[in-house]
């Protein structure tokens, strides 16, 4: 159990708990990408083992830091503000089990505030369309439990916010199943404030990056399935 966590001290207690509570979790191993509040200090009391990174490496690569401290046969990856509703993260767990899939993504209710205008979530979308044939309704979801194994399938290493969708990308066109599963899962929503704004910014670019590197795909367009995958 992966989570990377960046001045997440409000919330990654309770997601911690709402995991460990699960059953099928046996350890969560909290990334704490530099923070500079009590993410690390909240996260170990509420039971995580905890890597501190002495400067912020961005979400992909402060989960590429965590995966080899792991050794658990399935990797979930997981955001630190879920809170509570991490718990649905069992909901993940069957499609692995049956062999249905090698990697489960969460998909969020329907119905949900929406502060921007989705166009990165709509450019990653098509993008994973156009390489693989297949429509995906969270692209960008970053509740994730995949094989250990194909965290090392990936064709370049992922920087910041676009890791999921390199992910994805390259998963479904090496040949692997990969489902959505409906979650009650919720996290904290961005507005249209500055900050929100520049967040969405940086998940951009962090994603036309993953896509620039695998430009040659969007006329090769091998790989995936049509089905839509949804559990």
């Amino acid at each position: 159990m992966l989570i990377p966590a960046y001045n997440e001290v409000a919330a990654i207690g309770r997601t911690v708990l709402a995991l460990l509570a699960l059953p099928q979790v046996k350890r969560v191993l909290v990334i704490d990408d530099g923070s500079d509040d009590g993410t690390a200090a909240a996260a170990a009391a509420a039971g995580a083992q905890v890597l501190r990174l002495g400067r912020n490496r961005g979400k992909g690569g402060a989960i590429l830091c965590g995966v080899p401290l792991t050794t658990a046969p399935c990797i979930a990856l997981i955001d630190a503000d879920l809170g509570d509703t991490a718990a649905e993260l069992a909901r993940l767990i069957g499609p692995l089990q049956s062999g249905k899939a090698a990697m489960s993504i969460a998909s969020f209710p329907e119905g949900r505030r929406h502060g921007g205008f989705g166009l990165v979530k709509k450019l990653a979308a098509w993008s994973i369309h156009r390489c693989t044939g297949r429509w995906m309704e969270e692209p960008l979801s970053g509740q994730r439990l995949l094989r250990r194994e194909l965290l090392q399938k990936l064709s370049f290493p992922p920087r910041g916010f676009g890791l999921e969708a390199a992910l994805t990308l390259d998963l479904l066109q090496q040949g692997w199943p990969v489902v959505e599963v409906a979650t009650a899962m919720a996290h904290r929503e961005r507005g249209r404030e500055a900050a929100s704004f520049l967040h969405r910014g940086r998940q951009g670019a962090a994603l036309i990056r993953e896509l620039w590197l695998r430009r040659r795909r969007f006329l090769e367009r091998t790989g995936g399935a049509a089905d839509r995958g949804r559990s």
